[in-house]
């Protein structure tokens, strides 16, 4: 009896299965993908200033041209209305704007120019406003001699601005450089814009 008790148990027993335990299948970590930020209209966040100024560049014919082009329409203007204070105003202006918006790198070509470039548009101005005059070539000298002095406070008040900003803004380097380029020495690094940070 015993035997067959041993048997029966050993019949009502299931084998264990050795592969019965699930296989846990790992996952690799979700990571969230990162969000682009939409660009905002109109350029990148550099070029977006306050007046949507801040991308514009000139060369430096750029900004002497902007000056000598600002100079003549407003000398005609102040003629209209008989004041030489407008057309110094406009000067002043011009020379500022210039010296913001011209690339670094031409900074020494346009802190030359402004007197030049106001004389060159004051000459245009009291040449078409002298036309028609008797004696052409004296109502421009006496135009021109006359219109230099009015505005020479001016003059001298918008070059001195073209100055400052441009040392500010890397004129030495500029200097440095077309020293090295007379001497015949390696040139160095040439002036950069810093970077502006966006936000």
């Amino acid at each position: 009896m015993s035997h067959t008790r041993e048997r029966a148990g050993m019949v009502t027993r299931k084998p264990q299965r050795v592969n019965e335990a699930p296989v846990s299948v790992q996952r690799p970590p979700h990571r969230p993908t990162p969000r682009a930020e939409p660009e905002a209209p109109g350029g990148s966040g550099a070029a977006s200033g306050p007046a949507g100024l801040a991308g514009i560049r000139l060369t430096g014919r750029g900004g002497v041209l902007l000056i000598s082009a600002v100079s003549l329409v407003f000398t005609l203007v102040g003629h209209v209305f008989s004041s030489a204070l407008v057309s110094g105003v406009a000067f002043t202006a011009a020379c500022v704007g210039a010296a913001l918006l011209v690339r670094p790198g031409d900074l020494l070509s346009l802190t030359v120019s402004p007197p030049l470039a106001y004389f060159l548009a004051a000459l245009g101005a009291e040449m078409a406003l002298a036309a028609g005059e008797a004696d052409y070539t004296r109502a421009v000298a006496v135009g021109m001699a006359t219109r230099l002095a009015d505005v020479a406070p001016s003059l001298f008040l918008g070059t001195a601005l073209v100055l400052v900003i441009a040392v500010f803004r890397g004129l030495p380097a500029n200097v440095r450089a077309f020293s090295d380029e007379l001497n015949g020495r390696r040139p160095r690094n040439p002036p950069q814009e810093k970077p502006r940070r966006n936000g």
